[in-house]
């Protein structure tokens, strides 16, 4: 069981780091979005990076929102978005995961098909707007990295024509758990994981822009 009794997001952050063990052909291919960040930050001192999945509900926000943090934790100028293929809503599920390791959510926008948040942590400088959208959505801004988190073949996901690159980096589903009593386990790990490859990501950027 993971404890996140009384943990704050920067702990949960480093530990996840720490305790997740990544394979080195798992470590190549995030080294190569780190490298792909880098390049592009070198040169606009300012990267945008959009996560997409089909439903823009569980993994890619999960990567927008560890992504956003991560930005703030290790001083960079990258912007965090995420998308999906269709519209559904971020899921209550994955808010409660994010809530449960620290993030603040604020409703900005009530409906009961897709509410919009304002997330922040303790300490953050700025927030981000979480809702479910599709990736192309006005508000993420181009051009960006594409980074498709669904673990489905590669194939499946869409051309991207407005993306600098595209990684396919993908992450087993939590919603398989949904309904079970090894719901919130299963969420947690799925948290764990993204935050710990989204910390390698950001570290390996950090160092190669510094």
């Amino acid at each position: 069981m993971i404890n996140t009794s009384s943990i704050s997001t920067e702990n949960f952050f480093k530990q996840s780091s720490k305790k997740v063990s990544l394979s080195n052909e798992r470590k190549d291919l995030l080294l190569k979005i780190s490298e792909s960040i880098a390049k592009e930050y070198t040169k606009n001192e300012v990267v945008n990076v959009n996560f997409i999945c089909t439903h823009n509900s569980r993994r890619s926000q999960l990567g927008q929102v560890w992504a956003f943090f991560a930005a703030q934790f290790f001083n960079l100028n990258i912007n965090a978005f995420s998308g999906g293929t269709e519209v559904t809503a971020f899921f209550r599920n994955t808010v409660k995961t994010l809530q449960k390791v620290g993030f603040d959510f604020k409703i900005e926008d009530f409906s009961h098909q897709n509410p919009k948040y304002i997330i922040s942590f303790n300490g953050s400088k700025k927030s981000i707007l979480g809702f479910s959208k599709r990736f192309d959505n006005p508000i993420n801004k181009d051009p960006y990295i594409a980074i498709t988190t669904c673990n489905n073949a590669d194939a499946n996901c869409p051309f991207i024509a407005t993306a600098i690159e595209r990684f396919h980096l993908p992450f087993v589903d939590p919603k398989a758990s949904d309904g079970t009593d090894a719901q919130e386990e299963t969420y947690l790990k799925t948290n764990q994981q993204i935050a710990a490859e989204v910390y390698f990501i950001f570290e390996s950027v950090q160092k190669l822009v510094h």
